[in-house]
């Protein structure tokens, strides 16, 4: 063997004049010095950082769709689904938070449950921008954030925006799609309402050729959408081990809420049209 084949690699650069170059970028002493626990429970910590962890997860997902929906204005629709598709294991990721929180009794969560006091994850401004960007708009939802002025108008802005839905139904009109104009010219601050006329489009871009740009965003969303169902469904589950059918934190009807959220659809008329293909 050659004499390099013997060489030890150098040792690593360890003498920084200030803080890492790691910690410049990552801002790790900022992530893990932001848990400040209110109980003497020690499962409150892993209900923390949990939930922190989904807030970075949420952040990261409404800047893919971000990206996507201005791609879609600029009928770049590759771009769009490259972040639709990187949102699809991002929401794998989310989705798989809730495994240190699924087995909570009921005695374990009010160990700490106190601590919250009127805190929900309703109240959560970037899981709300989320919602917006899938259609799901309310006005009323703004109230709790009029306290933090960047927030709410963060969060007025996306209100007042095209969701995603919206920019992928004005791309298939652009595409010669006959989405009616009622549909185009709505007010994108309230939420959607499935069409009818919509429905006919996806049926029709469904029965055409599979490989087809459009018919390929269209089983990316629904992918998308399947995630979210996923995500809202595993939220009912660990809510409802968690605490039974008490009234949530924050006033909300806790699982009778989540019940019905679990029942949303999201793009609702490329799930309906599959029963016309």
């Amino acid at each position: 063997m050659s004499h390099e084949a013997h060489e030890q690699p150098e040792t690593p650069h360890l003498d920084f004049k200030g803080t890492t170059p790691y910690e410049d970028y990552v801002k790790a002493d900022v992530l893990t010095h932001l848990q400040h626990t209110l109980s003497d429970d020690p499962g409150e910590m892993v209900f923390l950082v949990t939930t922190q962890v989904m807030e970075l997860w949420f952040t990261v997902i409404v800047h893919e769709w971000e990206t996507a929906a201005k791609a879609l204005r600029e009928d770049d629709v590759p771009t769009a689904v490259d972040a639709l598709k990187r949102s699809r294991r991002e929401l794998e990721a989310l989705n798989a938070s809730w495994k240190p929180l699924s087995g909570l009794t009921p005695a374990q969560f009010n160990s700490y449950r106190g601590a919250l006091g009127e805190g929900s994850g309703f109240q959560s401004a970037m899981y709300r921008r989320m919602e917006f960007l899938l259609g799901d708009k309310s006005t009323s939802m703004l109230v709790p954030h009029r306290g933090a002025p960047r927030v709410h108008a963060e969060l007025e802005k996306a209100l007042y925006e095209p969701s995603l839905y919206d920019e992928v139904l004005r791309l298939l009109a652009r595409r010669g799609h006959a989405i009616p104009e009622d549909v185009l010219r709505r007010d994108v601050s309230r939420k959607y309402e499935p069409s009818a006329e919509v429905e006919a489009v996806w049926t029709a871009v469904y029965a055409g050729d599979e490989r087809d740009e459009v018919a390929r965003l269209g089983e990316t969303l629904t992918d998308v959408a399947e995630l979210v169902w996923r995500w809202r469904n595993d939220h009912l589950v660990a809510t409802r081990r968690a605490m039974g059918a008490k009234t949530g934190t924050g006033g909300s009807a806790g699982v009778a809420w989540l019940e019905k959220r679990a029942q949303k659809s999201v793009f609702p008329e490329l799930w309906t049209a599959r029963s016309y293909v």
